[in-house]
């Protein structure tokens, strides 16, 4: 067996994000690797499991029987320390450019090790970097055109109707094409702006689950204009007795920022709650999730609710209901007063009810509808984005008022969770 070759030095790109505790958001530990293969700072980890007696993975929800011992992962240490000493440096303003290592005779297996080591780093998160930058750089610029009391509306205010269009997802490339550059300050800006917003636009995509071709021509139907009044998984197929059924108790909700994570934020209307690029600092509350984690502020208590939840940008999810009381430092489904389905990212989707898991097979359901008949205590999910399909049943208490629940993989930002109105 041939040994390492000790004088062959590649580099090697590190962000924090690939040492990082989903946790505390913060550089690893004393990290501990669970036999799932995720890693978290150990006091964390204690922390989170605190005294309890179902021991689960906060990324994957791997769960283990008895508590693990938690040993040191040395190479994990040794990279975090190697990392943070080079970040020390940097910070420290030491003005020089680190000298690379020597070159090896360029031969053709030292070459190739070369270019394997450099496409190791995973395209995926140089576009989210990407992504956070065009983010801010988008932010600065619309902060700056406020300043200067641009008008709201007129023939060279193009930006509103963009802004307005990618926030109901339309197609930027459908939109109406800048009329000329100007020499202005303010035309400028509006140019800049319009360029970032088109480079947000195409790298949202690009995070996008690629869609089976029947699946696009089918969401195309969906959001074709149209006189009727049916719901929009009426335009994409027949109409179904039982969809009918439940839009007649088709309730409007909205996220609870008490009970957000920091790791998450929701849009304006509180409609979609999104894995954040960084840690948010909001108001310390006993009511915040310590994981990414958010409830609804509708309570229900009596009578028959449905809603709907569009989970195409989510890799990993989880959607259900919760009492309010739920302890803020465990997850959805892993407790009495918790229900959910999830979707692992692993072609693996389950039912937790009672602590216990139930796989209910390896197809993704693109958007989640959740019956609540607290007249029976019973729950129901299904499948509703291109036919009805029940997925799960299982009895519900209904000794406490429930709120919709919701739990998104904190280490891919830019996942989001939507709730999908339903037309009656």
């Amino acid at each position: 067996m041939a040994g390492l070759d000790i004088g062959l030095t590649v580099p090697v790109w590190l962000a924090e994000d690939d040492l990082g505790c989903i946790i505390c958001h913060g550089l690893l530990a004393w990290p501990v690797t669970l036999p799932c293969g995720h890693s978290f700072c150990r006091d964390c980890l204690k922390g989170l499991w605190g005294a309890r007696r179902h021991w689960s993975c906060p990324t994957c929800r791997e769960g283990a029987a008895q508590q693990l011992d938690l040993r040191k992962n040395t190479l994990l240490q040794d990279l975090a320390d190697k990392y943070s000493r080079a970040v020390g440096e940097l910070e420290g303003g030491q003005g020089r450019t680190p000298i690379p290592a020597p070159d090896p005779a360029p031969g053709p297996q030292r070459r190739t090790a070369q270019l394997r080591a450099v496409a190791s780093k995973s395209i995926t998160e140089v576009d989210h970097k990407l992504a956070e930058l065009v983010e801010q750089l988008v932010d600065i610029v619309r902060r700056l055109q406020s300043q200067r009391h641009l008008p709201e509306s007129g023939p060279d205010n193009k930006m509103n109707t963009l802004g307005m269009a990618f926030s109901d997802g339309m197609d930027l490339s459908s939109a109406s094409p800048k009329q000329g550059t100007s020499n202005t300050p303010e035309g400028k800006m509006r140019d800049i702006l319009h360029d970032l917003e088109e480079i947000q636009e195409k790298l949202r995509e690009n995070f996008t689950e690629k869609e089976p071709l029947e699946e696009k021509r089918q969401v195309k139907l969906s959001k074709a204009p149209s006189s009727s009044s049916c719901p929009l998984v009426d335009q994409i197929q027949p109409a179904s007795k039982q969809v009918s059924r439940f839009a007649q108790w088709a309730v409007s909700l909205t996220f609870d920022l008490r009970s957000l994570s920091c790791s998450l934020k929701v849009s304006e209307d509180c409609q979609t709650v999104t894995v954040s690029h960084f840690s948010r600092f909001y108001p310390w509350s006993h009511e915040r999730f310590a994981t990414c984690q958010v409830l609804c502020s509708q309570a229900f208590s009596s009578g028959q609710k449905y809603w709907e939840v569009d989970t195409q940008n989510c890799s990993h999810w989880a959607v259900g209901v919760a009492s309010w009381g739920m302890s803020r430092d465990q997850i959805l489904g892993r407790t009495r007063d918790s229900w959910c389905v999830e979707w692992k990212g692993t072609s693996q989707l389950s039912a937790w009810h009672m602590v216990k898991e139930t796989v209910l097979g390896s197809e993704k359901p693109r958007v989640v509808g959740i019956w609540l008949d607290l007249e029976q205590e019973k729950l129901a999910f299904y499948s509703v984005a291109n036919q009805e399909k029940l997925l799960f049943e299982c009895p519900v208490s209904g000794s406490s008022p429930l709120h919709a629940a919701f739990w998104l993989y904190g280490l891919h930002p830019g996942n989001s969770l939507s709730i999908r109105p339903v037309k009656v």
